[in-house]
């Protein structure tokens, strides 16, 4: 509102000046100027948020109005003044306007300087249009205008006139507001009506555009309807102005420059206003006498404007003028000059004649105006008109004939008393000539003229040539019509018209004339007789009915009958008959013909059959009766036929004795081939001749036309091929031995046989195909078997009838249609022989035979479509065999199931927009339950029923949907006949229930709610069998809560199923058995993954319902369970199912975890993806899966530990052998998986010492080696390649799992101590696992002492084991824990001895033997001081190992303890021991093994320390026996054995007393070989001059040692020989062999080593010194 005040402010400020020159009341305007910004601003709104808001608006126009009735002037002219602001809106404008004219109609008194002022604007702002809104504001101001004139026209006319100026153009709004002024104001402006036509005619020339010339034909129509409206009303004008006459002459010039000049403009509309302004102007010119012949001038222009091309939209208004021009002619008796007829003729023949085009409009409005042109013009100038249309005729164009024959008979139906017999005559005469037309709308055309003339009363006229053309006109459409084509479709729709147009013309004639002629009555009865074309029978017949009924009483004279008999001239009477009957079959066709011919027979009774004729006075009303009082929807086919056939018998029977009935036959067979097939007719007419050739008496005669009938058959239409069928079937009631003999006689005549057929020469126009021909002969005989008496069936169904049907399939090319003609035949067959009575035990021989032809065609049928009702026929063929005795074994029973079962269910079904198939689907699944139904009621046990579940099982899991739905409703239809028959008679097999209810508890959540009623249905009836026969306890409430769950399992809603699926799981669950749970659940499994999602859902959720509710009873059964579950789970897809099912398995480890473990981990294939889903669910769960790792650890022990006896069903599934693989795998998983928190401290030493268990057994391979054991042992580095064994999966397994329990521990110094050391490589290898064992018992004494007694616990444990590696891999560990003082401290020390004792005296083993050993010479390191306690046991062992059958691994090790042990051990605790150990010792320096010969040194060594006093002379004994070879072996090939024995030969120095050579080797910086040379030499000269026989003593080792395997040995003992030689002393010499010195030497020059043979050459070489200096030392020279 305040904003509103603003805008007034402004505007008044504006306009000050005006208000200056106009004081008003500044109040009033301001009121005014407000509510007119309300107004704008809801204008604004409407328009974007639509009418509601238009209220305030309207109030506020109210509020203007009303403040007008109390003071108009005032407030006209605040709105004047508004009016005259600046930049006011168009809208404002409109909206000033409109309230301007509301407060005008109030009839306010208001000043007249008001008046002028709005005079005055509203004037100008209607005539200054510059834009296209101005239009709007012009209309509202002309609108203002034409309200004002109403009390103040003088005002208003004076404004308009003075704007309308001759020879000046003046606005168009001028020119539309003198008009409304006109028609609002007749009588005031009548007066200026002179003065406006003539100065609007002088701007006619001026007006060139368009839209002004629309204008003005506008006006003008206004003025000329204003002037007739003052000159019928000149009686109540105060004063007249001018006359008629007047008037006319004023308008004839704008008349005839309108006609002229406008109507030639090229623009259509400004045509269209010229025309419509042309009528009224006519109206007032043309009852002007001098005017009218003048308006006939200008007709031609008029004329000229049909021939413009798109000038339709004009038609109807010219149409209107000229039709005005010439009705006036006529009125006036002013005729037309006779120069302007023949273009008014043909201008409005054309348009009748042409066909108009397809956008015009109102075309039968056109017709009408011409047609009414046409009259008039026959009015007046009949004769010219006829003329005319004679010549149009004689054209041949057939639109022309058309056209002129309709204008015709538009002037013939004329009521009009000017047209006179004259013109009709002549209208005839123009008729004849296009009698020859054959063209069909010409045809009709006449054909409505020859009615019309009827009906127009001139009868008498078409008598002769109108009947005749009638006539012929009935007979030749209805040849063209029965012989049509189909490639003539619109030809055949131009025919029924015409015979349509025909037979109204012949009611019209029938009904209206009073003779006829006798001609006329043979044609009408023949046409029924011979016609084809039965469509217009019906109004043919009442014809004759009526013509009879007046020749019957004698009311026609013409027809010719003398007298009154009641007898009309009449074809054969059994003709007429059998022509009307066959007709009368289908009664309500051609408009209810049935009761139209019912009446003509009636009529015609006496004529046809005189002793029929009181029979049909009575039974001819009841069945005109039954016609009447139903339709062609409501009557029953067969109800009409039988009642016609019964009163065909009724008419026979009054016949018997007599040919009639004979005769009817052959006129029924001739009217054979006079209908269509298939036709209700037709199929009637065989049932027809059917019966009365039954009810025939001659025999022979009866032959004939039945073999007539065979031959002349159509066998290739299906029509007539059962037509035959069903006369011959009926036919055999009365006569079945003439029909069988027929029929024999039939295919001998025909020459019937495999090799020949020639029906074809008989029929030249219907070929017979021989298979066509032996479906019907087929059907013949089993519908001869339906009809024919029973007594006569038994005597010949076998033979001939049975067996010729089996023939002639048999020996035809068996496609669908004889299939179906021979189960059909089969079916007929078996029905007539159940409906005899008392058949007295009949054994159908033909059975078998007949089933295995059936069965063959079952199986032949395409599997996936439904083509032909071929399935539903062999399926009903065969359910009627199944009757027949002998009855089916259950294996032909079984089998003809799973066949009919296979060809049905797998049939997708039909669309919805099929019906055929659908029907046809229907059909087939209807016979498959019947046949089932009737083989299952053979079988009714337990047996049959599951035998007949499994075949449906696959369908009921098929993935499909439409079979799952057809194969459950089958099964439901059998579970309800299987419950209906047997009862409590015979139970159930154990576990069948569980197996049944399995295989449908999953439907119950399907996606089909069919399929789901269905499974639950069955379910129900499982239920109903199981309690009646169980007994069960099952109470009311269940039966609720199942029916509750019915009505929820047909929601559509999936979670509201799958919870009623559940709650049937619940309620039935305790109805079942453990046995019926374990084959609910196996079936169940077995299921899954067969159908969707849904259904695996459903059958996991009734697995675990029962498993919940029944678990703690099934101990017995856990692990038939749990195989199932396993076996299936693999194949389960979807994650949710697979949880559902290891949530059972959870669910029964829990409550019988020995079972589930054995049986999870005797699994073929280690960790498959379904075992690790199972186990990662185990480790979710932590305590559970500490309970699992127990166990499983428990069965890794067990195979190391000593079998026990089970002592429960725990026990056995506990001590049951698993794969260790397995186990390790699934340890591994848990203890990757489970809890990472959990650092396992109860089961670490357990877990680590099994793993290195396992490890031991998966390198069994390897310890059948002993060269592999022995080299692990002795070397550290890795396996030469030819050792080199590929490493298992287990052992891997076992690392990654030791990898993972040492990382969960949380010990990094031990996890980076394995790494770095590469404990893990060493495990993995076989050929250094050894090596690992000690290295990973080493590093966990040093890092988790915690564990340690424990672990030494399970060591001696496994020490004792009877498993082979158990022992080596426990010895191992041990070896470590001997070195250390742990096992001293948990006093486990003396049983670990023990069992240490007997490891090192075994033999079957040497890696065992060794690891002993080595084990006790470490309690030297870890337990010193328990040594000299066990010092008898630990020498006796290692002693031992030096002696006998023992590997050189055991004896090195044994020197190896010995050497351990020594050290804490003194002469006196060793005893006598001391001299084996020193023999054996020294026994090995000499051996081939290194090893041997490092660990013998190092032990002579250690016995140099030991030695005592006593023991001491046998020590240096033993020395000097041992010397050589220390003083050659400190020259051996190993570094190490010579290092070895260079120690140990200096320890013993001493023995020998030479103090002066024990520090000669080693302090000076020449090599080892020039230092040992030079310490032989000292201690050879020594001893030569001490004792120089042991030194001769040595030579003689010596040379023994030049043949040792070993060169360096060999190389050492010639060096050495030389050096003793060069010691000593000649006469020594001369005692020694030096012969076989000399040969030795000599023979060591063909060694292949050339140091030898450089070391045998300086040797020889010192021996031929000697020689030489022998012989000069020698007096005669001589050695």
């Amino acid at each position: 509102m305040k904003e509103a005040t603003e805008l007034n402010e402004d505007m008044l400020e504006e306009a000050e000046h005006l208000a200056l020159l106009e004081p008003e009341d500044d109040g009033t305007f301001f009121q005014v100027t407000n509510l007119l910004n309300i107004m704008d601003s809801e204008s604004a709104k409407t328009d974007t948020t639509g009418p509601g808001l238009d209220m305030r608006k309207t109030l506020a126009s109210v509020i203007i109005t009303e403040k007008a009735t109390t003071d108009p002037c005032v407030v006209m002219n605040a709105l004047i003044r508004c009016l005259q602001m600046p930049e006011i809106s168009t809208q404002r404008k409109m909206n000033i306007y409109n309230i301007m004219q509301e407060i005008i109609q109030q009839e306010g008194e208001m000043e007249e300087h008001c008046i002028q002022r709005l005079v005055a604007i509203a004037s100008k702002q209607m005539r200054d249009i510059t834009e296209a809104e101005d239009f709007e504001t012009a209309e509202v101001a002309s609108e203002t205008l034409v309200a004002l004139s109403r009390n103040h026209f003088s005002l208003v006319m004076y404004e308009l006139q003075h704007h309308l100026k001759p020879l000046n153009l003046t606005d168009e709004f001028v020119i539309v507001t003198l008009a409304k002024l006109a028609n609002g104001n007749v009588f005031e402006f009548m007066p200026y009506m002179g003065i406006t036509l003539a100065t609007i005619f002088t701007m006619l020339r001026l007006a060139n555009e368009a839209k002004m010339r629309q204008v003005i034909c506008s006006a003008m129509e206004t003025f000329c309807e204003t002037v007739q409206f003052y000159l019928r009303h000149l009686e109540d004008s105060l004063y007249p102005v001018m006359t008629e006459d007047q008037f006319a002459v004023k308008l004839f010039p704008m008349y005839r420059y309108f006609v002229t000049v406008w109507l030639r403009h090229q623009d259509l509309e400004v045509k269209l206003g010229v025309i419509k302004s042309l009528r009224p102007m006519l109206s007032l010119l043309l009852p002007n006498d001098d005017l009218r012949e003048q308006v006939y001038d200008y007709i031609p222009l008029l004329l000229a404007e049909f021939q413009g091309t798109g000038h339709w939209p004009l038609f109807p208004s010219l149409l209107q003028v000229l039709r005005q021009i010439l009705e006036a002619s006529v009125t006036t008796n002013t005729p037309i000059p006779p120069m302007l007829l023949h273009p008014i003729f043909t201008e409005l023949h054309v348009q009748v004649c042409s066909k108009a085009p397809a956008q015009q409009q109102f075309s039968s409005q056109n017709l009408m105006e011409i047609v009414h042109c046409f009259i008039a013009l026959a009015r007046s100038y009949p004769k010219e008109l006829m003329k005319f249309f004679f010549s149009q005729v004689e054209m041949s164009k057939e639109a022309v004939r058309v056209g002129t024959l309709a204008l015709i008979r538009a002037v013939v139906s004329a009521d009009d008393p000017k047209i006179n017999i004259k013109t009709i005559y002549l209208a005839i005469r123009v008729v004849k000539n296009t009698l020859s037309d054959t063209r069909s709308k010409v045809r009709m055309a006449i054909l409505r003229i020859i009615g019309q003339l009827v009906l127009s009363g001139f009868q008498e006229k078409i008598k002769g040539w109108g009947l005749k053309y009638v006539s012929v006109q009935l007979t030749l459409s209805t040849y063209k019509l029965t012989n049509r084509r189909e490639c003539f479709y619109q030809r055949d729709l131009e025919e029924k018209m015409v015979h349509k147009v025909t037979m109204d013309t012949v009611k019209i004639i029938t009904s209206s004339i009073s003779g006829m002629t006798n001609e006329f009555w043979v044609r009408l009865l023949c046409y029924i007789m011979e016609t084809d074309y039965t469509e217009a029978l019906t109004p043919i017949c009442i014809s004759l009915t009526n013509l009879a009924e007046n020749q019957i009483h004698g009311k026609d004279t013409e027809a010719g009958i003398a007298g009154k008999s009641k007898h009309v001239d009449l074809p054969a009477p059994q003709k007429l008959l059998a022509r009307l009957l066959v007709l009368m079959s289908s009664p309500y066709k051609g408009e209810g013909r049935g009761i139209a011919m019912l009446n003509l027979l009636r009529t015609l009774s006496q004529s046809i059959a005189p002793s029929m004729a009181d029979m049909w006075e009575q039974e001819i009303p009841l069945l005109v009766q039954y016609l009447e009082e139903h339709t062609e929807f409501t009557w029953n086919q067969k109800t009409w036929e039988d009642m016609l056939i019964q009163f065909l018998r009724n008419s026979l029977k009054k016949t018997r004795g007599t040919s009639w009935s004979l005769r009817l036959s052959k006129e029924l067979n001739n009217q054979i081939e006079t209908f269509d097939s298939p036709s209700l007719e037709k199929g009637f007419l065989y049932r027809a001749l059917g019966f009365t050739l039954g009810m025939g008496l001659e025999a022979d005669r009866v032959e004939v036309l039945l073999l007539e009938l065979l031959y002349k058959t159509d066998y290739s239409n299906d029509f007539d091929r059962e037509g035959v069928i069903l006369c011959f079937g009926l036919c055999a009631r009365g006569q079945v031995k003439t029909v069988l003999n027929v029929l024999q006689d039939f295919e001998e005549r025909i020459q019937e046989s495999e090799q020949s057929w020639q029906i074809g020469a008989w029929r030249k126009d219907h070929p017979w195909r021989r298979e066509t021909v032996k479906s019907a002969l087929m059907v013949m005989y089993s519908c001869v078997s339906s009809y024919c008496h029973p007594q006569m069936l038994l005597t010949h169904v076998d033979s001939p009838i049975t067996s010729k049907i089996i023939h002639h399939y048999s020996s035809s090319c068996q496609d669908i249609s004889l299939k179906m003609a021979f189960m059909k035949s089969v079916v007929q067959v078996t029905n007539a022989i159940k409906s005899i009575q008392d058949p007295e035990d009949f054994q159908f021989a033909h059975k078998s035979a007949l089933t295995g032809l059936i069965v063959v065609i079952i199986k032949a049928e395409p599997p996936d479509h439904l083509v032909s009702p071929v399935r539903s026929m062999a399926m009903d063929a065969l359910s009627q065999l199944s009757t027949m005795k002998p009855f089916y074994s259950p294996e032909e029973s079984t089998e003809l199931m799973d066949i009919s079962i296979h060809t049905v269910i797998s049939l997708q079904p039909p669309g919805e927009d099929n019906e055929s198939v659908k029907t046809l689907y229907a059909n087939t699944m209807s016979s498959l339950k019947q046949l089932m139904e009737g083989l299952l009621q053979r079988q009714l046990d337990p047996k049959g029923l599951q035998d007949t579940v499994h075949l449906l099982e696959k369908w009921i899991l098929s993935e499909k949907e439409w079979e799952r739905e057809k194969a459950m409703a089958l099964h439901l239809h059998l579970m309800q006949i299987y419950v209906q028959s047997i009862g409590v008679c015979i139970p159930l097999k154990l576990g069948q229930f569980g197996v049944l209810v399995g295989l449908i508890a999953p439907c119950t959540c399907d996606a089909h709610r069919r399929t789901r009623l269905a499974s639950i249905n069955v379910l129900s009836s499982l239920l109903d069998l199981h309690v009646s026969q169980t007994c069960s306890l099952w109470g009311t409430s269940k039966e609720q809560e199942l029916q509750k769950c019915k009505e929820d399992l047909q929601d559509t809603d999936m979670n509201k199923i799958s919870s009623a699926s559940s709650r049937v799981a619940k309620v039935v669950c305790p109805e079942f058995n453990c046995d019926e749970v374990v084959s609910l659940i196996q079936k169940l499994c077995e299921n899954i993954g067969a159908m969707d999602l849904q259904h695996d859902r459903a059958a996991v959720t009734w697995i675990g319902i029962f498993l919940q509710m029944r678990v703690k009873e099934l101990e017995d059964k856990v692990a038939e369970i749990l195989g199932a579950i396993l076996v299936h789970l693999p194949v389960v897809d979807h994650p949710e199912v697979r949880r559902h099912l290891i949530e059972g398995i959870l669910l029964l480890a829990h409550y019988h975890q020995e079972t589930v473990l054995t049986s999870l981990l005797r699994q073929p294939l280690p960790m498959e993806s379904h075992l690790t889903e199972v186990w990662l669910a185990v480790a979710e769960n932590v305590p559970f899966a500490r309970t699992m790792l127990h166990g499983l650890l428990g069965r890794l022990q067990s195979r190391f530990t000593a079998k026990i006896n089970a002592t429960s069903k725990a026990d056995i599934w506990r001590l049951a052998a698993v794969d260790p693989l397995m186990t390790l795998c699934t340890i591994q998983l848990l203890m990757e998986k489970m809890d990472q928190d959990d650092k396992f401290p109860d089961l670490f030493p357990d877990l680590l010492y099994t793993f290195l268990l396992q490890l031991g057994s998966s390198h069994g391979p390897e310890a059948a080696s002993p060269v592999l054991k022995t080299w692990r042992l002795v070397h550290t580095g890795p396996l030469p390649q030819e050792m080199t064994l590929q490493r298992c999966s287990r052992s891997r397994i076992t690392i990654k799992s030791m990898q993972l329990l040492v990382k969960r521990i949380n010990r990094e110094p031990l996890e980076q101590a394995l790494e770095e050391q590469s404990v893990w490589s060493l495990l993995e290898n076989g050929g250094t696992f050894l090596e690992g064992v000690s290295l990973m018992a080493r590093l966990c004494m040093q890092n988790m002492e915690n564990y340690m007694q424990r672990l030494a616990e399970l060591v001696l444990t496994g020490m004792g084991s009877e498993i082979l590696s158990c022992c080596i891999s426990s010895t191992a560990i041990c070896v470590e824990f001997m070195s250390d003082p742990v096992l001293h401290q948990e006093k486990l020390l003396r049983p670990v001895v023990l069992m240490l004792e007997k490891g090192a005296g075994q033999d079957k083993d040497e890696t065992l033997q060794v690891l002993s050993l080595r084990a006790l010479g470490n309690m030297a390191l870890g337990a010193p001081r328990k040594v000299k306690q066990y010092r008898k046991l630990l020498l006796e062992k290692c002693l031992g190992s030096l002696q006998g059958q023992v590997s050189s691994s055991a004896m090195a090790e044994g020197m190896e303890a010995l050497t351990k042990v020594l050290a804490e051990l003194r002469e006196g605790d060793i005893g006598s021991s001391f001299e084996a150990i020193s023999k054996q010792c020294r026994a090995f320096f000499d051996n081939e093994s290194e090893l041997l010969r490092l660990k013998a040194f190092v032990l002579f060594g250690k016995l140099t320390k030991v030695v005592g006093i006593s023991k001491k002379h046998f020590f240096k004994g033993e020395v000097k026996r041992g010397w050589v070879s220390l003083l050659l072996h400190c020259q051996d090939p190993c570094p190490s054995v010579a290092q070895a024995c260079v120690a140990t030969m200096f320890q013993c120095v001493h023995f020998w007393g030479w103090k002066s050579l024990e520090s000669s080797f080693g302090h000076s910086n020449d090599s080892i070989n020039e230092q040992m040379t030079v310490f032989q030499t000292n201690m050879c000269s020594v001893l030569a001059q001490k004792k120089p026989a042991v030194l001769c003593g040595f030579l003689l080792e010596t040379t023994v040692f030049m043949k040792n395997n070993l060169s360096r040995i060999r190389i050492a003992a010639c060096n050495l020989a030389g050096i003793i030689m060069k010691q000593l002393s000649a006469h020594y010499l001369k005692k020694m062999d030096l012969v076989g010195l000399r040969n030795s030497l000599q023979d060591l020059q063909l060694d292949s080593d050339a140091g030898v043979r450089r070391a045998a050459l300086e040797t020889l070489k010192v021996l031929d010194s000697c020689n030489q200096h022998w012989l000069l030392a020698s007096p005669r020279g001589l050695p």
